[in-house]
């Protein structure tokens, strides 16, 4: 039974044939009637219905016509045509126009109420699939960002506060630190996340393509424009466009971009036709751009338009507690890409991946860890299967025949907390409680690891 809070508005020119819809339906459903195309908006602007049942013919007003100029409503209702000059023709051009369903007169009411139900129950399956995108994009968006440490919890925290926003992103950080996924993250957290996420990489263009690259170009407008080209800014409309190393971009590109922020529009190269950017911007930068500022290399104005919401990525040698995390995920994504069986480090290995600093970040982890899976030809990971820069980070280690190493013992998680904790001891002075700041656990939860685990040295 179709729920009583369900609402029809029934549109026909006829009062016999409102009043004889309303009777046979008001029992299963809250029922509206309008006698025309103006009647009719005016109940659906009063009071939004779930359904529009509409003739064909009402009097001088036309129920396609209606049809289509309800879809246009920002929460649009079931249309259903309804006429006595039912036709193939007419069925399939109600479809076109939107319309869910079509009926001839005289109506069936069983049959209307059975199709009015079943239009619901879809509309609510689809508003439930949405439900749950949205939801599986929402955590798959900071599951792509792997981190427990203080810095990443605080940046998390910062992305889901600044998503919902409209307010434009400037992401800093070192390279290879997940500036673009810290930028795919506002993107699906956003409203915006149903539209494209676009990514432009500034520093790989000349200054003349990359003014092509985001705001197109006409037909002729330079040597090789051989035909109209959509830029990056019309192609990301209503989502989010990404401009990577944007302390890269030329000084007449700035002004481009400064225009588009400020006034939402611009021109394709060669063109003069204006165009509205109904776009999200996030940037990115390996560079201060502040100090850029002040040598007179980057505008001031287009900084301060940028620069609304900062967030700055932390290098991995400063969250050092995140990598065994880090390197579980790239296990298993490795093994799985390359068809190898599931991988895990030995405890020296482990060692060796702890104490090396990580100039290249995240991402010099990820070839690291890509490397061992495609290199080690057992089910553990050892020294010698890591790559030389990393391995050589260990006095002795660079053979890799070391005891642990070459004993049949697969490295539970355990060794790698150790490492840690004593790490954060060593860094910390001794201080527990400092210590267990930077393990971004509480004090108690540490005192509990340490007797776990049999640390009493400190």
């Amino acid at each position: 039974m179709a729920q009583k809070s369900a609402t029809l508005l029934i549109v026909d020119d006829e009062k016999n044939t409102r009043e004889g819809l309303r009777d046979a339906l008001e029992d299963s459903f809250e029922i509206y009637t309008a006698a025309d195309a103006e009647g009719a908006l005016a109940v659906l602007e009063a009071d939004p219905a779930d359904v529009m049942i509409t003739d064909l013919r009402l009097g001088t007003d036309n129920g396609m016509e209606l049809i289509e100029r309800v879809l246009q409503r920002p929460k649009p209702p079931i249309c259903i045509m309804m006429t006595a000059y039912g036709s193939v023709d007419t069925a399939v051009e109600a479809m076109k126009r939107g319309a869910y369903d079509f009926v001839t007169k005289p109506v069936n009411i069983d049959r209307l109420e059975i199709l009015v139900r079943r239009a619901l129950k879809e509309r609510e399956t689809q508003r439930e699939n949405v439900d749950l995108k949205e939801r599986v994009q929402r955590t798959e968006a900071l599951d792509i960002m792997i981190g427990r440490s203080p810095a990443m919890i605080e940046i998390f925290d910062t992305l889901k506060q600044v998503a919902p926003s409209r307010a434009t992103v400037l992401i800093q950080g070192e390279s290879g630190t997940g500036k673009e996924l810290a930028a795919r993250a506002v993107h699906h957290l956003s409203p915006r996340a149903a539209k494209k996420f676009v990514a432009v990489h500034c520093a790989a263009l000349s200054a003349q393509l990359l003014e092509s690259e985001l705001f197109g170009h006409e037909r002729g407008a330079f040597t090789g424009a051989a035909e109209r080209r959509i830029g990056r800014f019309e192609q990301a409309g209503g989502g989010t466009l990404f401009l990577d190393e944007i302390g890269e971009i030329d000084a007449t590109v700035q002004v481009k971009i400064l225009r588009v922020l400020g006034e939402r529009t611009f021109e394709r190269v060669g063109g003069n036709q204006t165009i509205q950017a109904d776009v999200r911007l996030v940037a990115a930068t390996n560079k201060d751009l502040a100090k850029l500022v002040a040598e007179g290399k980057f505008r001031e104005d287009l900084f301060f338009r940028l620069n609304v919401v900062q967030i700055t990525l932390p290098p991995l040698r400063t969250r050092k507690e995140d990598i065994p995390l880090l390197v579980q995920a790239f296990l298993k994504e490795f093994a799985q890409e390359n068809g190898k069986p599931p991988r895990e480090l030995g405890p020296e290995a482990m060692a060796c991946i702890l104490n090396y600093d990580w100039p290249g970040n995240v991402r010099e982890l990820r070839t690291a860890i890509e490397h061992g899976v495609v290199m080690c030809t057992s089910p553990r990971i050892g020294v010698r299967d890591l790559p030389a820069v990393v391995r050589n980070t260990l006095p002795g280690a660079g053979d890799g025949i070391t005891g642990p190493e070459t004993s049949a013992d697969a490295l539970d998680l355990h060794h790698a907390e150790r490492i840690l904790i004593f790490r954060a001891l060593e860094e910390s002075g001794g201080n527990r409680t400092a210590a267990a700041g930077r393990l971004g656990i509480s004090r108690r939860t540490l005192h509990r690891r340490l007797k776990e685990l049999n640390i009493t040295k400190r």
